[in-house]
C-alpha cells in the first residue's frame, strides 16, 4: 500500500492492537506457532509508535510502516505519540506491537529507574539502533544565551516530565552545575516548543531528536536559530557519568547555522512486543534494513545492519539476533 493511514486510521489501529493485545495478540487461525525463544503471536496487524508529528520518529515511522507492510504483506500503521517513555510504557500495556525509543529510555525502563522507578518493562526488547539522537538546545539570536550558564532564571522548554529529553535536560544541567530549580521549566513537547519560540514565550527549548528536526527547521524559516554548544570538557564529563551518550556535532548550514556546533546525542532504536513470533520480527527487521533506500529522510543513511547493536541497552529480540547474525558473519 503506497500511503499510510494516519489520523482516524491509527486510532481504529490502537483500538484494534489493544483488542488483539487482550487476546493474547493471536488472530482467529493462528495456533500461535512462531520461535522457540522469541514469543509467539503473529497479530494480523502491526502498529508501530512514533513521536510527536513535528519530530523525526514520525516520518521515518511512516516509511518503515509502508515497508513492513510491502515486504510482510501485514496491514502496519505508524502513529503519533509522546515518544520513548509513553511508547514503552504503551508496548507493555500491549497498546501496540512496535515502537521508537531512546536507548537510554529503553535501559531505564529494564532497570526500572529515573521516570520508571519501581517499574520494571522486561516484555519489550530490541529490534536495533537507528541514528543518533541529537540533543540539541534550541535558541534565537536575539535571546542572549550562549552558554549553560546563559539559562539560569530563564524560561526552558524541557519537555515533558519524564520523558527521554527531560531526562537529557535533567542531566546536562546536573553537568554545568544546575537542577531544574535554576531554571523556569516548561513541559512543551517540540511543536509547542517552537511556537512559543517564534512568539518570544519561552528562551530556550531542549529537544532531542535526529537532525534536522522538523520542529527547528520550522523556527528557522521565520528567526534565526542558535544551538548553544556542549564543549568538550563538559561532554568528557557527562559520557563518564553517563555512559549511553556519546560526542556528536550539529553541522554548519543545518538551520541556518554558520559554524559545527559540538553537542551530545543518544541512540535512537526501534523496540517490539516480546511476545511477536521470532519468525515475524526477523522479516520486520530484514525488511528494514533492507529497504533503506525507501526512507526520504537523511536519518535513512545510519540505519545499518552493521551498527544495528550499538549501544542497546536491553536485550534484543531473537527474531532480530537470528538477521544481524546472519548479515554480520
Amino acid at each position: 500500500m503506497a500511503n499510510k493511514k494516519f489520523g482516524l486510521f491509527a486510532a481504529m489501529a490502537l483500538a484494534g492492537s489493544v483488542f488483539l493485545a487482550g487476546c493474547g495478540g493471536e488472530t482467529a487461525t493462528d495456533s500461535g506457532e512462531g520461535g522457540e525463544d522469541g514469543g509467539s503471536a503473529n497479530p494480523e496487524f502491526l502498529s508501530i509508535l512514533t513521536g510527536g508529528t513535528t519530530g523525526t520518529y514520525y516520518p521515518l515511522g511512516g516509511a518503515m510502516a509502508t515497508i513492513i507492510e510491502n515486504e510482510t504483506g501485514i496491514d502496519t500503521t505508524a502513529e503519533s505519540s509522546q515518544a520513548s517513555a509513553a511508547n514503552m510504557t504503551a508496548l507493555a500495556d500491549g497498546g501496540a506491537q512496535i515502537a521508537f525509543v531512546q536507548t537510554d529510555t529503553a535501559y531505564y525502563a529494564a532497570e526500572g529507574t529515573n521516570m520508571f522507578e519501581g517499574e520494571v518493562i522486561d516484555t519489550v526488547s530490541a529490534i536495533g539502533a537507528l541514528y543518533p539522537e541529537t540533543v540539541q538546545l534550541v535558541t534565537t539570536a536575539n535571546a542572549g544565551i550562549a552558554s549553560f550558564e546563559d539559562l539560569k532564571g530563564k524560561k526552558v522548554s524541557v519537555g515533558a516530565p519524564g520523558s527521554g529529553t527531560y531526562i537529557n535536560a535533567e542531566q546536562l544541567l546536573e553537568i554545568h552545575g544546575m537542577t531544574m530549580e535554576d531554571v523556569e521549566a516548561q513541559n512543551l513537547d517540540f511543536a509547542e516548543s517552537q511556537e512559543s519560540l517564534q512568539a518570544g514565550q519561552i528562551d530556550a527549548a531542549f529537544i532531542t531528536a535526529g537532525t534536522p528536526t522538523g520542529a527547528v527547521e520550522s523556527l528557522s524559516a521565520t528567526a534565526d536559530v542558535d544551538i548553544v554548544p556542549v564543549t568538550e570538557e563538559k561532554a568528557k564529563e557527562l559520557i563518564e557519568k553517563y555512559p549511553y551518550y556519546t560526542n556528536d556535532t550539529i553541522k554548519s548550514g543545518t538551520y541556518g547555522l554558520t559554524e559545527d556546533v559540538p553537542t551530545v546525542s543518544v541512540l535512537a532504536m526501534l523496540v517490539v512486543q516480546d511476545e511477536i513470533s521470532e519468525d515475524l520480527v526477523y522479516d520486520i527487521t530484514k525488511a528494514i534494513y533492507e529497504n533503506t533506500d525507501q526512507i526520504q529522510h537523511a536519518k535513512a543513511d545510519f540505519i545499518k545492519a552493521e551498527t544495528a547493536l550499538d549501544g542497546i541497552g536491553i536485550d534484543v529480540h531473537p527474531g532480530a539476533q537470528k538477521y544481524f547474525d546472519e548479515v554480520n558473519k
